[in-house]
């Protein structure tokens, strides 16, 4: 064991989304920084999450285009598909990544310790085999979160996978029960019903995205099923039982029990904090049900000590984890005192077609009591459009009646998560749905109906 003590400024635990751009902007800022990683650089959103599935929801879309090319006037023959050569594909893109953020961390200065790190006290970590210690004032925890276990589920990685597993496959298989049809659930529903699989999603709420508008979730149903894709709701999974290479899901609805056979469980029922293994209890750093309690300024109870991402049980986004490790680090650097406004934080399910969102949905903001207006503008009244063949879906604004505050955008569409930056500039900047329906859009483009949906809320919609 190495006696000799390495002291910094800060120490980062985990390279996610959160924790690289933390220690990069540490970095940036003049500190002596540590971030220490157990695994790959750029966590689980980079490597086994965001990026890889999106790269294989690229691929999708072309197929889709290809088979519908006949729209288009284009006849073609002889598709052949091949599914390793997308999961290639996708690993060359994240390499490309991981590569880049090793880059930053050095020009940035940041010292990489592989290995596992672990609290010895509050100021000190103990990292991976060699049980080497570095010590620093300020400590970012940033740890992340794994798949959750389900109850008499056993996961094995061949028949009951996870997304992780998922995205390893070279073959597809023929059939899948999706288990949870959250965002995760939705996306890959998507990419294996589009490479042909047999695709039943079973989901525990009494519709899919259940966080999300209610009318969003109605019109991707809609969509799915369209497209061959069963669903299941106010469900629940039972057993799982495998035989042969095939397994016989048990699931219970409100009004019968079914029996579904399928060659591949996909489990996408949310996350648990990685807490379990870093060593908390050696500090006084408060949690609950796992995940470490912060404040506005992502700190804990305890002096020093800071928690960002996944592991904090906020929102459960990469975006919100790299802007919660901005605001800690600026916090530590005294730079400003900076919070984070997570009802302006959006949200992207990048399944087709696409859906995006923040704020309130329509039923959250009744229940504040508030009257309220909705506009809401449908994309088969687009001239883009049209054009684009992709004219499922609609953008909604919910506004205060009184003043016309923005209090939530939610939008399903062709390519309308590209939208929620201008949406939310307009909620950060307090601007009213007049002022959204007052700027002027490039035309053709779907972005215009954000600006039909704005002034739908008062009823003057020109194209509706």
């Amino acid at each position: 064991m190495d006696n000799q003590i390495s002291k910094y400024d800060v120490i980062v635990m985990g390279s996610g989304p959160g924790g690289y751009v933390a220690a990069i902007r540490a970095g940036q800022l003049g500190m002596k920084t540590a971030l220490i990683e157990k695994s790959e650089l750029g966590g689980v959103c980079l490597n086994w999450g965001c990026i890889p599935s999106k790269s294989l929801l690229r691929n999708a879309e072309v197929l889709n285009l290809i088979n519908e090319a006949d729209k288009f006037g284009i006849e073609v023959s002889g598709v052949e598909a091949d599914f390793s050569k997308a999961i290639t594909r996708s690993r060359e893109v994240v390499s490309t990544l991981t590569q880049g953020i090793g880059y930053l961390l050095k020009k940035n200065k940041v010292d990489i310790y592989e290995g596992t790190g672990s609290f010895e006290n509050e100021n000190t970590i103990v990292v991976g085999s060699n049980q080497t210690k570095i010590e620093a004032d300020n400590i970012v925890v940033a740890t992340g979160a794994r798949q959750r276990d389900l109850p008499g589920i056993n996961i094995d990685g061949d028949i009951v996978i996870t997304s992780r597993h998922a995205l390893e496959l070279n073959t597809l298989p023929k059939s899948v029960v999706i288990i949870g049809g959250g965002a995760t659930g939705a996306e890959f529903a998507y990419l294996y019903r589009s490479y042909g699989v047999e695709v039943t999603i079973v989901e525990m709420m009494d519709r899919i995205l259940p966080l999300e508008d209610q009318d969003v979730s109605t019109q991707l149903t809609r969509s799915f099923k369209k497209k061959g894709i069963s669903i299941i709701t106010s469900s629940q999974v039972q057993s799982i039982s495998s035989d042969n290479g095939t397994a016989l899901v048990a699931v219970k609805t409100e009004s019968e029990e079914l029996n579904i056979e399928c060659e591949k469980v996909l489990v996408a029922v949310g996350v648990q904090p990685n807490s379990d293994q870093i060593g908390l209890d050696q500090t006084q750093v408060e949690t609950k049900n796992g995940f470490i309690v912060i404040d506005d300024h992502m700190k804990t109870n305890v002096s020093g000590i800071y928690a960002i991402g996944d592991i904090t049980g906020k929102l459960l986004l990469a975006h919100v984890a790299s802007e919660q490790g901005v605001i800690a680090i600026e916090n530590i650097a005294g730079l400003d005192n900076a919070t984070i406004d997570y009802s302006l934080m959006p949200r992207a399910v990048y399944c087709r077609p696409q859906v995006a969102s923040f704020g309130l949905t329509e039923a959250q903001a009744r229940e504040t009591g508030r009257e309220i207006k909705i506009g809401k503008f449908p994309l088969s009244a687009s001239g883009k459009a049209l054009a684009l063949s992709e004219t499922e879906g609609f953008i909604k604004v919910v506004s205060d009646a009184e003043i016309g505050d923005i209090l939530g955008v939610h939008m399903i569409g062709a390519e309308v998560t590209e939208l929620l930056g201008e949406a939310g500039m307009t909620k950060m900047l307090e601007g009213t749905t007049t002022e959204l329906g007052s700027l002027v859009h490039p035309h053709p483009t779907i972005s215009e109906c954000l600006k039909e949906a704005g002034l739908a809320t008062e009823n003057l919609a020109i194209h509706m």
